[in-house]
């Protein structure tokens, strides 16, 4: 047997790939399934890659047990090296042969989560990235692409159901109560996409007709009881499957399509071809048990899954540095569906906008820190590591801009071309790049592809400064912008990036002016550029980097006035949002920086903007959520040189009780007004108007803490009590929670005791006290207790999450403790959870990436909780590259 913990860190480089000595054809699995000994008979045609030059066959293999390898039905020598299966003297030329291989694997101890395993007495596979070695040896790498054939063959009382890729072809009874299900997959896939389930569970069922007038079963798959959890996920897909056909003309290519959802689940969810399984979070959901947020994630993960239907799964990646070719292609993809349901245009701006917070409290800080990575990385020691917000995130940013640059369709055309070229091959980010450049060769892309092509190939977050400068006499204003990146790992000097400015201008009352289609984008393809705009009769408010055009920094000396200008007036909802956080930051940063005790941070124009949004009759309720929620604490420190947690900390909740204070009779009145919405309906109007009911409420109660008023938590509870949805009772218990009233303790418990069998509304429950506002100390002692709850199982990985990680990479006021304290409860469960799941340790040991930005005693604390881990000999090669790469500049 071999584990992850033998043998040496090897690190896997870009430049030193090659094509497979041999290529895979054809691939015949059968499973006796049983979780303490499966049986995996693997029969697959070989042949030698003519292009490579002879040598032995080498098949990855992970905790396996071998009982027989045959070529050609005969036996044959072989032999175990660094854990791989080394097969010599096989059949010469170029004719395929067959090698078979038996062995055996324990499910049911498989605590990873990857490979073959059992959850709750159901069967899952995971195999991306490297999972299928775990099943069976193998040429475990995505450009070896096979035909499948799977038998499953299992208790039918106890596994009645059987699933896996492509299309059902048999099945039937076998002797002694067993039956088998054979799949065949018609489309050739590489064996991270391979995977089965089986288990007692049952499927909400849709036939559909496509455009061609196919018909298509689609299924999703629950265990029992979840059943009236299922409508939103059908209809997601349902809508992701017509939008694929409509948008990009992509349709279903499968007899069926089907979604399994299991509460044992290392990610989102995972793209098996026709057989995704997904995390229970990103599929269950009803009024009852679901928040909107709930509802809007699964509609965006479903579609996200489908998508790679095509993007990663008929077109595939060469190699895992290609990974964001699959998965920036497909987040841009899952934003656009998601986008393009939205009926009102204030609706996409929202969307927009939650997208680019994503990207500002995530990516950028990753940019920034120590795992900093191009969207196609260079090296990695281990592959799951670069499952990032940086591969995912700003490679859909990558994708946008070059629908920016090309128009909507030319990227239709693009992506046309795309899989004309490539369907059913592993290729490559520069040749989906390719593709789209020629199917526009008039564009600014096609012109400077290869400059373009340095947002895959450079880390880092680009700074773009803008300079205004107005000639009253001559009636002209001139804007200069210039860019800047700084050093990253590895990577020291940095070429300019092609970046698209979207922009407009505004007179000083907020009214557009009319601008040439030509300036309304500016491609900065160099250091600098200047562009002059003629016949302006007074200076202009500039409204720059409109829709968050490109994933950079902007740096311009705005003043106050013009942004209150552009948060009043501007056209492009996104720049109007931006105007507020811009003006919320400038204060938080001058109070973080001032000396002496934390006081009011908030001026009078700034309280008067944020009324004057609040009350606004035309803006959607949604974009005032957005509008007046405050920069987070992380966005906070990223703007700082050296952070003092719980400085900032102390700002961000001065600036929140203020701005509960000031509003007070209009957080009232928006409360009163928004509160009520009829039968729940998930969609985005309705769901503004219960975030924005929901934010006024928090605030209502915060308020109520300083002035020691008693009516609105009494409201809060009540409302508590209530509500005829999830959104409104947790928006309430939150409300409570968060202003730290006394009717929390009642509240709490009695939420649980409502909700005891629904494990995910559990997560919710556990995630809101790990994440609450620290008040002397209070939540580390909490955390603790939440840690021997009953309820709390550490090997799951949504109730992990629920509590350590929120205490750890999302309660930054409470976690960086001056007694260290939070340091080391990190540095004990990182060592914890690794001896189990090194996947999900790696993620936690993420949340000190940006230790050396921190203040003292923070910062040697900090350093000393990660040189604890990094000391561990018994430490996986998942958490080892992240801790060690954490300290390396040390």
């Amino acid at each position: 047997m071999s584990s992850l913990r033998e043998g040496p860190t090897t690190v896997v480089r870009r430049e030193d790939y090659a094509p497979p000595a041999y290529w895979i054809d054809t691939v015949e699995l059968t499973f006796d399934l049983d979780p303490a000994k499966t049986r995996v008979l693997n029969r697959m045609t070989l042949r030698r890659n003519a292009a490579v030059a002879a040598q032995p066959l080498r098949l990855d293999g992970e905790e396996l047990n071998l009982a027989r390898v045959l070529v050609n039905g005969a036996g044959c020598s072989f032999k175990m090296d660094a854990g791989q299966l080394v097969l010599d003297n096989l059949p010469e030329g170029n004719e395929p042969f067959t090698l078979e291989i038996f062995t055996t694997c324990a499910p049911e101890k498989n605590s990873q989560l990857m490979g073959l395993y059992v959850s709750q007495g159901t069967f899952f596979t995971q195999c991306e990235a490297e999972g299928f070695r775990r099943i069976t040896y193998f040429l475990d790498r995505p450009d070896v692409m096979a035909s499948y054939t799977v038998t499953l063959r299992a208790d039918k009382a106890r596994y009645p159901v059987l699933l896996s890729n492509g299309n059902l072809e048999e099945e039937g009874p076998l002797p002694d109560g067993r039956h088998f299900a054979k799949w065949v997959d018609p489309h050739r896939k590489p064996s991270y996409l391979f995977a089965l389930v089986a288990g007692n569970l049952v499927a909400r069922e849709q036939r559909i007709v496509s455009r061609s007038g196919k018909e298509h079963l689609l299924q999703v798959f629950v265990r029992r009881g979840d059943m009236d959890k299922t409508e939103h996920a059908m209809q997601s897909l349902i809508a992701s499957v017509a939008w694929d056909e409509a948008r990009f003309g992509l349709p279903l290519d499968l007899e069926r399509f089907m979604i399994v959802a299991t509460s044992d689940f290392n990610m989102g969810a995972m793209e098996n071809k026709g057989l995704n399984i997904f995390n229970t979070k990103y599929v269950l959901a009803n009024s009852a048990t679901a928040t909107d947020t709930d509802f809007a994630n699964i509609e965006s993960v479903v579609g996200h899954e489908y998508f790679h239907n095509w993007t990663g799964n008929r077109v595939t990646c060469r190699d895992w540095f290609q990974l964001s070719l699959k998965e920036g292609l497909t987040v841009f993809r899952d934003q656009e569906f998601s986008m393009d349901l939205c009926a009102e245009p204030s609706a996409r701006a929202v969307k927009r906008i939650e997208d680019v917070r994503v990207l500002r409290t995530a990516q950028f800080p990753e940019d920034a820190g120590p795992m900093a990575h191009p969207v196609r990385p260079d090296s990695y020691v281990e592959i799951n590591n670069f499952y990032t917000v940086t591969v995912y995130e700003k490679g859909a940013e990558v994708v946008r801009m070059m629908q920016t640059l090309v128009g909507r369709e030319g990227f239709a055309r693009g992506m046309k071309l795309y899989f004309e070229r490539h369907d059913g091959q592993a290729v490559t980010c520069d040749d989906f790049a390719q593709a789209i450049a020629d199917a526009n060769p008039d564009s600014a892309l096609a012109r400077q592809l290869e400059v373009f092509k340095r947002w895959y190939s450079q880390a880092g977050t680009p700074r773009v400064r803008a300079e205004g400068r107005y000639d009253a006499e001559a009636r002209r204003y001139t804007l200069t912008l210039s860019q800047h990146c700084a050093p990253t790992p590895g990577q020291a000097v940095k070429q300019p990036f092609l970046i698209p400015v979207a922009l407009g201008l505004l007179d000083a009352q907020g009214r557009e002016l009319p601008l040439p289609e030509s300036q309304r984008l500016v491609v900065l393809a160099d250091a600098s550029a200047t562009v002059v705009f003629d016949d302006i009769d007074s200076e202009p408010v500039p409204s720059l980097l409109r829709g968050f055009s490109a994933p950079v920094v902007l740096e311009y000396a705005d003043s106050d006035a013009q942004l209150l200008t552009l948060l009043a007036h501007d056209s492009d909802p996104f720049n109007r949002w931006e105007a507020g956080q811009r003006l919320a930051l400038r204060r938080a940063l001058a109070a973080v920086r001032a000396d002496g005790p934390v006081a009011q941070p908030l001026d009078a124009a700034f309280i008067d903007a944020m009324r004057a949004v609040l009350r606004h009759d035309t803006l959607d309720a949604a974009f005032k959520e957005l509008t007046l929620t405050l920069p987070s604490e992380t966005y906070i420190s990223e703007q700082l040189e050296v952070v003092d947690p719980q400085r900032v900390h102390a700002v961000r909740e001065a600036m929140r009780e203020q701005l509960a204070q000031a509003l007070h009779a209009d957080w009232a009145w928006a409360y009163e007004q928004h509160r009520d919405n009829g039968a729940y309906r998930p969609d985005p109007l309705s769901a503004g108007r219960r975030a924005l009911a929901g934010m006024a409420l928090t605030m209502l109660c915060l308020d109520a803490r300083q002035s020691g008023d008693a009516v609105w938590p009494g409201k809060a509870y009540q409302r508590f009590k209530d509500a005829g949805n999830m959104t409104d009772r947790f928006n309430a218990l939150s409300a409570l929670v968060v202003s730290g009233h006394a009717l929390a303790r009642e509240a709490l418990p009695r939420f649980h005791a409502m909700f005891r069998d629904e494990a995910l509304v559990l997560d919710k429950w556990f995630a809101l006290q790990a994440g609450a506002p620290d008040r002397g100390g209070n939540i580390l002692p909490a955390v603790r207790q939440l840690m021997a709850h009953p309820d709390f199982q550490l090997r799951n990985p949504n109730r992990a999450r629920s509590v350590i990680f929120s205490y750890c990479n999302a309660n930054p006021g409470a976690f960086h403790r001056a007694d260290a304290a939070g340091y080391v409860f990190w540095s004990d469960r990182v060592l914890e959870i690794d001896r189990f799941n090194p996947q999900v340790a790696a993620r936690l040991a993420r949340a000190l990436d940006r230790w050396k930005k921190l203040a003292e005693p923070y910062r040697s604390a900090a350093r000393e909780a990660i040189a604890r881990v990094a000391a561990q000999a018994e430490l996986s090669n998942d958490v080892r590259e992240v801790v060690t790469r954490a300290l390396s500049e040390d």
